[in-house]
């Protein structure tokens, strides 16, 4: 067995990796102890990572026109077919889509190939959706793209604020590192600021659940109260900054008296100056903040609505001081570096930079080759898909994305696709959305096989490392786009053979002419100290935070330590800021507030982290989180199924009544995609509104309405992968579908409005089912139970007519109907199971999940198991109830019967049931389960009459 060190694929943290492979598996993945982003830690999504490959659902040849070919015949169709609409309509017809999944080499050769050689302004990033607003706001406020902070900063705070971000979930790492700093400097203080009490809020000090929107209405208060206080840096302001007056005179348009701000805010007053107060009276003061910011028609505005305060009291350049804008992909920050938004060009250089497009034109020419960059900005991720709509853009390459799903408006999306002449996507899965909509499918390398750079969260570079070699015919994006470009004509400009060779062009490129023209100061990202780097020295390249180079050559933790910003005079500039609601206004169609974003064990559109069934557990279905007083106004129960109308369509889900959420409010997750359920997908609820300066879209704040999805039965159907069935046999028919993986089979949790045999399939199929029936009648003495009930004749015809294997047991529940019935094989293997009923009656499904493994292995049944089938379980317990530790697979029931035994601690109940000793994740969750059971059991009615 072997090591391998390399870099965690998934959130901005960019967490340090060890790989245990063996005979060319990896076999265990370890928290890095050296990696200074994590020392080690892990969250249960980067644990789970060697669960998620395989080349199972991967694409491993190239496809053209829905056709398997070669590479040759797919890249010459690439070249040919981008170079007919080149000469057709003009470069500005050519465009790409990217991602922050994709590594800086991958990026870099994508954006020199469209900006630079086939002369398009249009390639921007999926990064456009979580981060450009806060680059707006750095950009505005310091000059640059430059995130001033470090982690270490969150352990050398006072006073830690986190705004829009849901920390515990969606960066768990650093979730638990501040979590530690809190332990051992109990002065520490964390405010939470968030509509939605989540996780997170376990670790405050002070919450404050402020009404959507008002962000900004909040931070310009902020500013106006600390000048009413006194309580500024008035040599700081003067000595580096400049604007102030403008931005405190646009603070006081509004009222500025903290009863006013509380309430346009929707807080309590007190509260709210306590936040002040702390705020102001600190020096070493960190504000992360995240999506919950950014994804806003005023996003940027809120971005720079935060650093006034911190330039205002002086609480940047300073350790455990600085606005922190947490990131949220791998290298959202490396795309960046090269140019990965429509508005760059490369090395953080604008179409603005005086000199920068000549610049960058002399650094990409060849003897033979001279780039024809454009000489403005392109269109931005929702303008860029309008423009297809509009039929100005005919060609698309998408890569390592999914905008058929994460866009907002997503059936404008789908329809752009789909009138697209030409749609190129490269990508490694082979169920993703987007394929339907492409001409050409290119398999792309994936986690573990990439081999190159990534920039995480605070500027520090790390090495993501090839361990495997990709399957069947997958091959790494910098070479299919070198590929294409040599077949374009651009040979001379893309001859790499290796990604250490794109490095050290990215390297040489920031540095070249870096602060040389007349009165240009120097760019802050600079790594130019990397260039030269031979292969060995690159592949063993440890992490180093940029900039990188002569005056720093071991890289640089803070920014503007010396109060001098990338500005022309070297002042930050203080931003006027006016606050302004959310753009989709709530109305007697859409009256309720939406929300999106991420939950704890997911990623994005769960393409590859529901290859791993543990990490399915913990919230199965989509959902729909609504407060109980609006829970019980609409007439949703919790657990039941509810319908969602928003502006571009509808989402299908399941209740979660939480006290958490506030009223006239839900939030839903933005993972569910088009293979996993058939109406979950957010962006059709949000509309295109953006951000005017970022283009950001305004993905937090929909308007929506809510009702009760009538059904009239729900089912459970556990297929096993290899059975080979069409499933469209029952989602085409069923109002609501959702599929789980289970490892060697595939749950399906289903609902419609009418019994199963009216569908129009049964009275086709009756004489399958009469022909099957002789088989179903001898194996009714292998029941479970006793007795046997007389079975619903609709269910067992459906099944009968829908599976290729017919019914071998079932059963009803004389009270209330319910069928359970397994079709197993001539064999002995178990092919399906299935249970009417609502998902909440199911027994522990870990226990049929092994009987498919064993199924799948070629292993018969043994007598003991097919005697308990029908029940689910050899012990024939009930389900354990949702999956809180994902890392040790334990159940809501198991932990609240432990509590009830005397386990009251988070302590107690690790060592009982092992749960919240690996990633920690749960922990906030296991602390609200034992505060919710002493709450209950507080209120229990005393019965004993003496005792009362």
């Amino acid at each position: 067995m072997r090591e391998a060190r390399t870099t965690c694929p998934y959130c901005g943290v960019g967490c340090g990796v060890v790989a245990s492979v063996e005979k060319n598996e990896i076999v265990d993945v370890q928290g890095d102890p050296q990696h200074p982003a994590n020392f080690g830690r892990l969250c249960v999504k980067g644990s789970a990572l060697h669960e998620t490959l395989g080349h199972g659902g991967r694409l491993t040849r190239p496809i053209v026109d829905g056709v398997e070919s070669d590479w040759d015949t797919a890249l010459d169709a690439v070249a040919s077919r981008l170079r007919k609409v080149r000469d057709a309509h003009g470069p500005e017809a050519l465009a790409a889509y990217l991602s922050g999944q994709l590594l800086t080499e991958d990026y870099y050769v994508a954006n020199k190939l469209f900006k630079g050689f086939l002369g398009t302004p249009h390639l921007d990033t999926n990064s456009r959706l979580c981060m450009a607003s806060a680059v707006a706001a750095h950009k505005r406020a310091f000059g640059a793209d430059a995130v001033p902070c470090c982690y270490e900063d969150l352990e050398e705070a006072e006073l830690v604020v986190l705004v829009g971000s849901n920390l515990a979930w969606n960066h768990p790492v650093l979730y638990q590192r501040l979590k530690v700093a809190k332990q051992r400097n109990p002065l520490l203080r964390v405010v939470v600021i968030d509509p939605r009490v989540t996780d997170t809020c376990e670790l405050a000090d002070l919450y404050l659940g402020l009404k959507p929107g008002s962000d900004a209405r909040l931070f310009t208060g902020l500013l106006a109260w600390m000048a009413a206080r006194n309580k500024l840096d008035r040599v700081y302001l003067e000595a580096h900054t400049q604007g102030f007056e403008e931005a405190l005179a646009a603070a006081r348009e509004q009222e500025a008296g903290v009863e006013a701000i509380a309430a346009d805010c929707d807080l309590d007053a007190e509260r709210l100056e306590t936040f002040f107060y702390w705020f102001a009276s600190h020096l070493h003061v960190v504000t992360l903040f995240s999506q919950g910011v950014n994804q806003s028609s005023s996003g940027t505005d809120k971005g720079n609505a935060i650093i006034n305060c911190h330039l205002a009291g002086g609480k940047i350049g300073l350790p455990g001081a600085g606005p922190f804008s947490i990131t949220g992909q791998p290298n959202a920050m490396g795309g960046r570096e090269v140019g990965g938004l429509a508005n760059q060009l490369a090395a953080h250089m604008d179409y603005d930079t005086p000199g920068a497009r000549d610049r960058v034109t002399r650094f990409w020419a060849t003897e033979g080759l001279v780039p024809c960059l454009p000489e403005g900005p392109g269109h931005k991720a929702v303008a860029l898909f309008e423009a297809i709509e509009r039929g100005e853009v005919q060609a698309l390459w998408i890569m390592a994305t999914n905008p058929a799903v994460s866009l907002p408006r997503t059936d404008r999306v789908r329809a752009a696709l789909a009138k697209c002449p030409l749609v190129i996507v490269s990508d490694c899965m082979a169920n993703a959305d987007l394929l339907a909509y492409a001409d050409i499918v290119l398999p792309a390398s994936s986690w573990s096989e990439k081999d190159g750079t990534v920039t995480n969260s605070e500027r520090r570079i790390s090495r993501q490392r090839g361990i495997l070699p990709p399957p069947g015919e997958a091959r790494h994006d910098w070479w299919a786009l070198c590929e294409v470009a040599k077949r374009l004509g651009f040979g001379e400009a893309f001859g790499y053979t290796h990604p250490s060779e794109i490095f050290d062009e990215h390297a040489r490129l920031s540095g070249f002419e870096n602060g040389e023209g007349p009165g240009e100061r120097r760019r802050l990202f600079d790594i130019s100290g990397l260039a030269g780097l031979d292969r060995a020295a690159y592949d063993a390249l440890e992490p180093i935070q940029w900039p990188v180079n002569v005056a720093a050559p071991r890289g640089t933790a803070r920014l503007f330590t010396d109060g001098r910003f990338a500005t022309p005079d070297g002042l930050a500039r203080m931003v006027a800021v006016r606050s302004r609601a959310p753009a989709q206004e709530l109305d007697a169609a859409r009256p309720l507030r939406l929300n999106t974003g991420r939950i704890r064990d997911q990623w994005h559109t769960m393409t590859r982290t529901a290859r791993s069934p543990r990490l399915m557990n913990h919230r199965a279905e989509p959902f729909i989180e609504i407060a109980p007083e609006d829970a019980a106004a609409l007439g949703v129960e919790e657990q039941g199924l509810a319908c969602l109308q928003g502006v571009g369509g509808r989402y299908v889900g399941r209740v979660r009544v939480s006290r958490g959420q506030r009223r006239g409010e839900v939030f839903v997750p933005m993972h569910w995609n088009g293979y996993f359920s058939g109406s979950a997908f957010s962006g059709a609820l949000i509309d295109n509104h953006v951000d005017p300066v970022s283009g950001q879209p305004e993905s937090k704040h929909g308007a929506v309405a809510l009702a009760p999805l009538p059904v009239e039965w729900e089912a459970t159907l556990l297929v096993a992968d290899d059975l080979g069935v069409a499933e469209s046999r029952w989602c085409d028919r069923s109002q609501y579908w959702a599929r789980i993986p289970l490892g060697a089979a595939q749950r399906w949790q289903l609902a419609g409005g009418e019994p199963a045999s009216a569908n129009g399939r049964i009275e086709s199929a009756r004489g399958e089912v009469e022909s099957a029936r002789g088989e179903v009648e001898s194996a009714r003495g292998e029941m479970a139970r006793g007795e046997m009930e007389t079975a619903s004749p609709e269910w067992l015809s459906w099944l009968e007519a829908t599976l290729p294997v017919p019914p071998t047991l079932w059963c009803t529940d004389p009270a209330s109907g319910r069928l359970r019935a397994a079709g197993v094989d001539d064999a002995g293997r178990l092919r399906w199971w299935f249970m009417s009923g609502p998902p909440k009656e199911l027994p522990n499904l870990a226990w049929l999940a092994e009987r498919f493994g064993e199924a799948a292995s070629g292993e018969s049944m043994a007598a003991e198991h097919r005697r308990r089938l029908l029940a689910g379980c050899d012990d024939g317990a009930a389900n354990q109830g949702p999956v809180v530790c994902s890392c040790h697979q334990v159940g809501q029931r198991a932990i609240l019967g432990a509590i009830r035994e005397g386990d009251d601690s988070v302590e107690a109940l690790g060592a009982r049931l092992a749960c919240g000793t690996q990633c920690g994740s749960c922990i906030p969750e296991l602390k609200s389960l034992i505060e919710e059971e002493k709450a209950h059991a507080l209120a229990e009615p005393i019965e004993d009459p003496a005792v009362a």
